[in-house]
């Protein structure tokens, strides 16, 4: 094995260390501000005269270059995005492949520039295939962005290593910018453009070309807002007018839906999406709102698209409201979406906001450079030609003497320049005649070069025309525009709706109306039950926790709002289809899932109504005996999720008691916990508003509270103790007084085994009370003695425990309660729960 050579020692001098002293704020503001501008200029933004990015425009040109054009074969998309990345574009080939991949998807750019084949991908965001697997070459509308680039029309300049050239921009023969749309995030700046129609975008180019000077309205007049790939609907003009005027805007994008009707079903039918919504994620959140009971009535969702088209299916109930669910389902998935403009592309280097008019007037000023360019080098090539003709015509003239003089010559060299002494030729035109074989020569048909001769000047003439004359200029960009628009007309997919209705969603129309038990317990639990689950159930538990009972438990209908008070005098309300569906022996969610209420409180009262009523009183009591009274109209209209303060409470009082009045002439009861009651007329109360602490209703003793609070609107009060007595007595026994009395005593004390009153309800003669617990057989009335005030306790239904009496019902179909002539037009059912012992 050979030695490692030693390396020469020679002597060197010390190095001194360059030293950059400079601020760092000012470095790091100078690197940020070149990282910016190559941002901007070489990799985010598009140039508005071609519509291109650069890694688009370098993937353009190389396959354009290795003649992957659209009339040749397809070709491995891995070998387009290796020359790219090898050639113009040194980045990752995954950023060039997916670049390649977005040019080709029809549902992101209406006029796709590069053809695939094998998997591009999807509109469910699927990933398309592997670049080795797919194969692709330019489109033929790309072509005609490419065309005439081979004749000095566009600048170029040195690839990323200097051994190639790239074009900065590419001729365009139309306006791509807003044909294609595009998007990209820059530093410091985002551009955000729509596709817009083919056809419509090229006639406001032609408008413009006739029309410099033309108002943005007057091209508005032939541009009918953005046109996207995917259909859908735009609502409303306002929005992209403004957004063509300016350059930022937002547009109002809805899918295209019909609502079908079926002999058992009705179907939503969705055909046509937003721009740039991912279909599949949007039908998963169609059917996360299926399956999380957000909606009533929605029976399935499922995507039928094929290569057909696209097609969404919602299966909805013969009862359900389809057009509130298709609201809901634009207010709250990507069916319904917003498209925000801002058309920020580079021009002259620089980026700018453009309106409709500023952008194509960038395109036309390029397209009018590119015919000047081109007419240029054509009339240089015309010309050369012309002197090549000119050349022949006059070597045909001598042809005789020219062919002995090539053949004295000494080689080619010495032929041009005998000719070219002899005879006065040109060196081009002599370079012509002697590498052309002498018979061609001598059989070069004189006519025929005279023809080509004429045809030269005139084409000469027309290029020069061209090149000093504006108008003519301008004529031949409309007829080349016109060509382009003519080869491929493109009806709009996006339909414009100017009087769309506005989205408004109430959740009550997307309610199916089916009849439920609402179930609301002391500890605060809340829930709904079927009534078939109801049914099968009857004899069952009612899924309450040991020591919790019924604050409320009544058929309603799942339109019906429950109103909620509670311990600290606050109101709420619940939707009853917001409450969990339940089966009944389950225990239901606790309501601070709905109305978010605080440490300790909890629900005293529930009422049910329909929709609200305004000429009915609230009357709210403490156990402390505090009251004050409110017209239902006062309360506040919304208490979405939370509750709001009614009535001011002092340190440990509570709000009890709440009940309706619907007469100044009502008659209220007023029981306390130690035996004392009377009657009181409802007009002894203010009517007040908002928060207050009310005035004093009864007497009270220390110790004593106030336990019931009814109106008197039957012939009796029924009484039960703490032992679990009853007791019946007639309501016209006890006296009215004012505001502010102790009242009688309702049944005879004993001193040595002292009672309390745990609650009341008035009742008819033949009515029958049921008890909160909802497991005791319900208490008829009639078969309690009727006693007087002054009477001890019947032992007639004793329970060896007592329990509360179940929420007194208020029907307007009963008749007995409230009455149609009561004013009361709206009220469909009230459910009201007096006061009980915590």
């Amino acid at each position: 094995m050979p030695r490692a050579r030693k390396k020469k020692e020679t002597a060197t001098e010390p190095v001194e260390p360059k030293v950059l002293d400079s601020n760092l704020e000012d470095i790091v503001a100078d690197r940020f501000s070149r990282y910016s501008r190559y941002i901007i200029q070489e990799r985010a933004l598009p140039d508005a005269r071609d519509g291109l990015k650069p890694v688009q425009r370098r993937i353009l040109w190389s396959m354009e270059e290795d003649g992957n054009t659209y009339n040749k074969p397809y070709r491995k998309s891995a070998r387009t995005a290796g020359n790219v990345i090898g050639n113009y574009h040194p980045h990752g080939e995954s950023s060039v492949y997916d670049a390649i991949v977005r040019l080709s998807q029809d549902w992101k750019s209406p006029i796709p520039l590069i053809d695939m084949q094998g998997n591009n991908g999807s509109i469910d965001d699927d990933p398309a295939a592997a670049m080795r697997y797919t194969e692709a070459r330019l489109s033929r509308l790309a072509q005609y962005l490419l065309e005439d680039i081979d004749k000095d029309t566009v600048e170029w300049a040195p690839n990323y290593s200097d051994e190639k050239f790239e074009p900065t921009v590419l001729p365009a023969r139309y306006p791509n910018l807003l044909i294609n749309g595009i998007t990209g995030i820059a530093a410091g700046y985002a551009t955000n453009i729509p596709p817009h129609n083919f056809n419509e975008i090229i006639d406001a180019a032609i408008y413009r070309v006739d029309h410099p000077n033309c108002s943005i309205d007057e091209l508005l007049e032939l541009v009918s807002g953005p046109d996207f790939p995917t259909g859908g609907l735009i609502i409303g003009n306002e929005g992209w007018k403004h957004a063509l005027r300016t350059g930022k805007g937002r547009v109002t994008v809805r899918s295209k839906a019909v609502i079908e009707e079926g002999k058992t079903i009705n179907q939503i039918v969705i055909t046509e999406i937003p721009y740039e919504v991912i279909k599949s994620a949007m039908v998963r959140k169609m059917d996360e709102i299926r399956l999380n009971a957000k909606v009533n009535g929605i029976l399935d969702v499922r995507d039928e698209s094929d290569r057909k088209g696209l097609r969404i299916v919602v299966d909805l109930k013969k009862e359900a409201n389809a057009k509130a669910i298709l609201n809901y389902f634009y207010k709250n998935t990507d069916l319904q979406t917003y498209y925000h403009y801002n058309v920020i592309a580079i021009v002259r280097k620089t980026p700018k906001l453009l309106s409709l008019a500023d952008a194509l007037d960038a395109f036309l000023v390029h397209r009018e450079e590119v015919i000047i360019n081109r007419s240029k080098f054509d009339l240089k090539r015309k010309k050369d030609r012309l002197h090549i003709v000119e050349g022949l015509q006059k070597a045909v003239s001598v042809l005789d003497e020219l062919i002995a003089l090539i053949r004295k010559a000494n080689g080619k060299a010495d032929s041009k320049a005998k000719i070219m002494d002899r005879f006065g030729f040109s060196e081009p035109q002599a370079e012509a005649i002697v590498t052309m074989q002498l018979y061609r020569l001598s059989n070069t048909d004189v006519i025929a070069l005279q023809k080509e001769a004429d045809t030269l000047r005139k084409e000469i003439e027309k290029l020069e025309g061209i090149i000093k004359t504006p108008s003519k200029r301008k004529k031949l960009m409309i007829k080349e525009l016109k060509e382009v628009s003519e080869q491929f007309p493109m009806p709009r997919r996006t339909q414009i709706v100017e009087d769309a209705e506005e989205i408004v969603v109430d959740d009550r129309d997307m309610i199916v109306d089916e009849q439920v038990m609402a179930v609301v317990s002391h500890q605060g639990y809340v829930k709904r039950v079927s009534m078939r689950s109801f049914a099968s159930s009857s004899n069952g538990t009612a899924g309450l926790k040991e020591g919790d009972s019924f604050v409320f438990n009544a058929p309603v209908s799942t339109l019906d709002t429950l109103l909620v008070f509670t311990n600290k005098g606050r109101f709420g309300q619940i939707p009853v289809y917001q409450m969990e569906e339940k089966k009944w022996k389950d225990l239901g969610t606790h309501y601070s899932s709905l109305l978010k209420p605080e440490m300790g409180e909890q629900i005293t009262n529930v009422f049910v109504e329909k929709n609200p009523v305004s000429n009915v009183d609230l009357v709210l009591a403490a156990s402390s005996g505090q009251i004050r009274r409110v017209h239902r109209e006062d309360l506040p209209a919304k208490t979405k999720s939370r509750l709001v303060a009614l009535m001011s409470l002092s340190e440990g009082d509570s709000l009890e008691h709440v009940l309706f009045s619907c007469h100044d002439s009502d008659q209220l009861v007023l029981i306390s916990q130690s035996g004392y009651g009377f009657k009181m007329d409802v007009n002894e109360i203010p009517l007040s508003k908002g928060k207050g602490k009310g005035v004093r209703s009864i007497n009270l003793q220390p110790e004593d509270k106030l336990q019931s609070l009814l109106v008197a609107d039957q012939e009796f009060l029924v009484l039960e103790n703490n032992e679990g007595a009853f007791k019946k007595i007639a309501l016209s026994s006890i006296d009215t007084h004012k505001r502010g009395a102790r009242g009688i005593r309702l049944y005879k004390a004993v001193k040595s085994h002292p009672l309390e009153v745990v609650d009341a309800r008035t009742a008819s003669a033949k009515e029958t009370l049921s008890f909160a617990n909802g497991t005791l057989p319900a208490l008829d009335v009639s078969t309690l003695p009727k006693m007087d005030p002054s009477a001890t306790w019947s032992s007639t239904g004793m329970l060896e425990t007592p329990v509360e009496f179940e929420s007194l019902d208020l029907r307007l179909e009963s008749g007995d309660r409230i009455k149609p002539e009561d004013g009361l037009d709206q009220l469909t059912l009230f459910e009201q729960t007096p006061g009980v012992s915590q």
